[in-house]
This record gives structure tokens, sequence and C-alpha cells, in this order.
């Protein structure tokens, strides 16, 4: 089986293809097809998502995969939320601490939520969530993957490491993105 991954973010394919790396599927992204990113303009995670992977499964006529991920922090009212990779043009690790500066250790409540969207070449749609909670860090702590800045700062319930400070295999097993996929590929595994 073939599946597009919608992104042309190379950290989340390579917790995409580890993810399913013992399966017979090859997943490509969206980037090496030469796809171009449609317009993200839904409202939701589940819209935005489902906007990628019907593009792409359009294009290809290939089963596609897109996520789309958020990160809502209870004391900026839920921001930046779906806007997340669209908040800020600059350090986005940094530009969150800026913000939230004044906002005490008990006071920074936080989560990220992963909505991931299935599309058959025949058009069928599924949706997968994954949610995980935790904290904002006083400041940026290990080492940045690619195009994820919130890793730096995002420090999940039970755990005392950001994301960044964990391996990827780690942060697979508990983070929204690893729960939204692991229920992806029970669901491959059936079909």
């Amino acid at each position: 089986m073939k599946l597009i991954f919608a992104t042309h973010n190379p950290g989340k394919l390579i917790e995409m293809q580890a993810l399913l790396s013992d399966l017979d599927i090859e997943v490509q992204s969206a980037y090496d097809l030469g796809l171009e990113e449609p317009i993200e303009d839904g409202k939701t995670l589940e819209e935005n998502s489902l906007i990628k992977a019907r593009y792409v499964s359009e294009k290809i006529g290939e089963w596609a995969v897109a996520d789309d991920t958020g990160i809502f922090i209870k004391a900026l009212d839920g921001a930046p939320g779906i806007r997340c990779s669209r908040w800020f043009d600059g350090d986005k690790a940094k530009y969150t601490l800026d913000k939230m500066k004044d906002v005490p250790v008990g006071e920074r409540q936080a989560y990220f939520e992963t909505v991931s969207a299935l599309v058959s070449p025949e058009g069928k749609e599924w949706i997968f969530r994954g949610k995980i909670d935790g904290t904002i860090s006083l400041k940026a702590i290990g080492k940045s993957r690619p195009k994820l800045p919130y890793d730096l700062v995002f420090i999940p319930d039970g755990e005392k490491r950001t994301f960044s400070e964990m391996t990827d295999e780690e942060k697979n097993q508990i983070s929204h993105r690893g729960i939204a996929f692991r229920k992806l590929r029970e669901f491959l595994e059936k079909i």
C-alpha cells in the first residue's frame, strides 16, 4: 500500500514513517511528490486535516493522510490553537515564552491536540484524534526538531522533560500525534 502524507514538515514525516515502519506501507510526503500545500482555511483541526488529505488524494489518486495539530495554552485563552504554525513568523518558542513571562508556574497549563484524516482514493474519510495535557516550561529546553518549535517548551503531564528533551521513540509513545497515528495504524492494519 502507498500512503501519501500531506505534509511539507520533515519532522512530522519522520514520526509517521517511524510509527508505520513495520507495516507493508510505503509512506511518501506531498513535498517529495512536488505538491504544493493547500490553503488551510478551516475553523477546526478536523477541517484543516481534511482539506489537506482530500487535496492530496484527489491530485495523486492514492490513499492520503494529513494531520493538523494545535497547542492550546490556557493562560493565553487557548492561543495559538489551530493557528500555531501561523501564530508568529519567527522563533515561536521564544515568542510563546515572552507572551507568558508573567504567568506563574501553577498557571501554565496547555494541551496539544492532533486530528489526523485519512482519505481513500474513492473519497471515503476517517478521523483519528490524539490529545495530551501538560504545561509550558519557563524556558526553551532541549534540541529543536525540524518545524516542531513548541516541543522546546511543552512538558507533558507526568514528565519533567520537554518533548525536545526526549528521544523520538519516547515522544512518540506519549505524544498527541503518536496517539492519533497509533489509532490510524490500528485502522490500517485491518484494511
